[in-house]
């Protein structure tokens, strides 16, 4: 019950709720599985709800395990109270939780533990009651060899009483709190590497001092990148002499020697213990705050990117542009099988554009093509260029591309695998080529911290990035379906209950014996068990199937529903696919059982209206200007076509057809307040935008779309 307690104080979701969720996540069941089959026992929660209480689940284990290991150790030291341990257990907090334990954690050789093996202890204490009139008297019975002075006794008390200052709670809480409300960050050059070519990015940030919790994620990300590379030094700081007093406050009772040594032993805590611990604590309080906003951007973006427009399954002949090395040219079938490559050289230093036009419109008409994608890398502009200028004996389209991550892909084990005969350039030309196609498909194969639509994302905690970003691939793939007959172990990893063995047992089966001709046939793979399939089933897709449902997310665990539907309606379970008349008709209520209610036959319904409805939209044709090629072309005041490659908290950057991406500062996004980037842009969109202001020399480029 504690556990459920947690959660819901964190998330504020009904506790019944709570409860059947956590019991179906110890079942092992996924988020997509839940949120998608089992509404009724969850109370109709979504993914992100759900992902909340995976979040806390997690979080309220490791305080428990922490709790375990606490309580271990203060057995073996035989100092665990009953007091203590109610404070532990009741506890639920890790910081709180650190402060409950500091006073018995295991010291190093620290000034305060020589002092006490030194027998300064009892002195400590003496002062610390503020009684006694005359210390110095008192500390002279504290001398030994180790202990020459009554001035060596007396720091050494103080050494004793500054650790105990610094492990109380209420005044680490007193210093925490100054530091969240009123603490400074300021940085510094350093003058030795303020001429460096590397550091001039971080100009900005040679002299810059603004509140800690005012200072946005992006920018904190940023000023400690550049302390990382050793540009700047950072500073924390707070009104000592104020956090001092109230310390003074707490501790000070009496005015006479022993309150005057306290003060001292204030001093010395505060300046050597506490502000040096909770300013660092505050800071990585903050970056693991800012990492958190900057994971959620990049989630978002990606959830945008792989749910980008499909061209679908056509007939792609994909370049990879380049000018020395040539044009490496791939022609895709359908379902992106490669049929032909070769690399042509429309452009310098060969400069045989006329026998690069040949090629093309030869392997357009032998392998029927329809769509053309070119990589917007290098050269792309210019192969772009030449493509528009061709005449085709039928309609093509032409897209350009993102590349990013490509050339990732394209020596990764999983490039091997697909294409053992071919090298990398022939490789990174297929996945262009797909990516056009289908950009979930293909972008699932490479690492999503390499496709590069975050921000500072080799700064943020690398472990909670990938947990995300597993978590937001996971989703789409599941909010989009998988074709199991043509899908990859890429991308059958991520289906719901499969995982990579399990993807890697269902190709090989797939190749064995041919294509799976009805869910029931995915039982036959080897080791996917009945778990598996009642986590899986739902989100495969079987194209052409005996049963037409086999080709929609209605589950099977729901097929004997439709049934039952169809003979009530007196037609087959075909006839009622896409009868919207009949399906609006239905008493839904007349179909309730114990286990499934109407929130899964509303889902039924709707996806027996448009079975395995793409939820992506349609891939668009773009065009840039094309009288803009670098930089040096683009002009203050230019209105420009370009689509959204990437989104941050404080704008977004669009690719206008150059090497350099322009930035569309969050105040130049509407007339509006923007509290939110996303909520005005998405990524590949295509917008227009006003030219602001180009920086040649630092390459930056600001842009405008509220120019109206």
């Amino acid at each position: 019950m504690q556990l459920i307690n947690y959660i819901q104080s964190n998330t504020n979701l009904p506790s019944n709720g709570i409860q059947n969720t956590v019991e179906l996540l110890n079942e092992d069941c996924t988020i997509p599985f839940i949120s998608r089959y089992r509404k009724e026992r969850t109370g109709n929660l979504d993914e992100v709800q759900i992902g909340e209480i995976v979040k806390f689940k997690a979080l309220f284990e490791e305080i428990e395990k922490r709790k375990s290991t606490i309580f271990k150790a203060l057995e073996e030291q035989e100092v665990l109270t009953s007091e203590l341990q109610q404070k532990i257990e009741k506890c639920f907090d890790l910081t709180e939780l650190e402060d409950l334990y500091l006073p018995y954690k295991k010291k190093r050789n620290t000034k305060a533990e020589i002092a006490r093996k030194n027998g300064l202890e009892p002195l400590a204490k003496i002062m610390m009651s503020q009684n006694a009139m005359d210390i110095q008297s008192i500390a002279s019975k504290y001398l030994t060899n180790d202990v020459k002075t009554e001035d060596d006794a007396l720091e050494g008390a103080r050494f004793i009483i500054a650790e105990w200052i610094n492990e109380r709670t209420d005044i680490r809480n007193n210093i925490r709190y100054q530091l969240v409300k009123f603490s400074s960050i300021s940085t510094k050059v350093i003058k030795t590497k303020e001429d460096d070519e590397k550091a001039q990015k971080y100009k900005d940030y040679f002299e810059w001092n603004e509140p800690l919790m005012r200072c946005p994620s992006h920018r904190l990300l940023a000023i400690l990148r550049a302390e990382k590379e050793g540009f700047i030094r950072i500073k924390i700081e707070i009104d000592d002499e104020k956090a001092i007093l109230k310390i003074d406050d707490r501790l000070i009772t009496s005015a006479n020697d022993c309150s005057k040594q306290i003060k001292l032993a204030i001093q010395d805590s505060y300046k050597r213990l506490l502000f040096p611990a909770l300013s660092n604590e505050i800071l990585n309080n903050a970056k693991e705050l800012a990492d958190n906003e900057a994971i959620k951007v990049f989630a978002k973006n990606l959830k945008q990117l792989l749910l980008g427009a499909p061209l679908g399954e056509k007939n792609i002949l994909a370049i990879d542009p380049g000018f020395r090395s040539g044009c490496k040219i791939v022609c895709l079938n359908a379902q992106g099988g490669l049929e032909y490559n070769e690399t042509i050289y429309p452009h310098a230093p060969k400069n045989d554009a006329i026998g690069a036009m040949k090629k093309i419109n030869s392997l357009v008409d032998a392998y029927k093509i329809e769509a053309i994608a070119i990589g917007n890398g290098t050269a792309s502009r210019e192969t772009e260029h030449l493509i528009k200028k061709m005449r085709f004996n039928k309609d093509v389209q032409v897209f350009v591309v993102s590349e990013a991550g490509a050339s990732i892909y394209s020596a990764s084990k999983i490039a091997r695998d697909e294409f053992p005969n071919f090298d990398v350039t022939v490789r990174g030309s297929v996945s262009i080529g797909r990516r056009l196609a289908d950009p979930l498909a293909e972008l699932v194969k490479i690492d999503a911290k390499s496709i590069g639509v975050g921000q500072y994302q080799h700064d943020v905690d690398q472990n909670k990035l990938k947990t995300s970003l597993d978590t937001v691939v996971e989703s789409c793939v599941n909010t989009v379906g998988v074709n199991i007959n043509t899908a990859s172990i890429s991308l059958l990893s991520y289906v719901s209950g499969i995982g990579p063995k399990l993807a890697e047992n269902i190709v090989k089966y797939r190749g064995e014996n041919g294509s799976f001709s009805s869910r029931i046939d995915i039982n036959k793979v080897p080791r996917l068990g009945d778990k598996a399939f009642e986590q899986g089933a739902g989100f495969l897709r079987i194209k052409n199937a005996k049963n037409p449902l086999d080709d929609s997310a209605v589950h099977p665990e729901s097929y004997a529903i439709v049934t039952r539907i169809s003979k009530d309606q007196k037609c087959k379970v075909g006839d009622l696919i896409g009868n919207k008349s009949v399906l609006t008709q239905l008493d839904l209520l007349k179909y309730c059982t114990s286990t499934i209610g109407l929130p899964t036959l509303q889902d039924i319904v709707k996806e027996l209206e448009k079975p395995g409805l793409d939820p992506r939209q349609t891939a668009k044709v773009f065009t840039f200007n094309q009288n803009i090629r670098t930089i040096n072309d683009v002009k203050e005041g230019m209105l420009l076509p370009g689509i959204v490659n990437n989104i941050t908290n404080f704008g977004c950057f669009v690719d206008i057809g150059i090497k350099e991406s322009g930035l569309v500062h969050v105040s130049n996004l509407s007339s509006t307040f923007v509290s939110d980037v996303s909520s005005i842009v998405a990524l590949h969109q295509q917008v227009i935008v006003k030219v602001l202001e180009v920086d040649v020399a630092r390459k930056r480029i600001q842009l405008s779309m509220n120019y109206k």
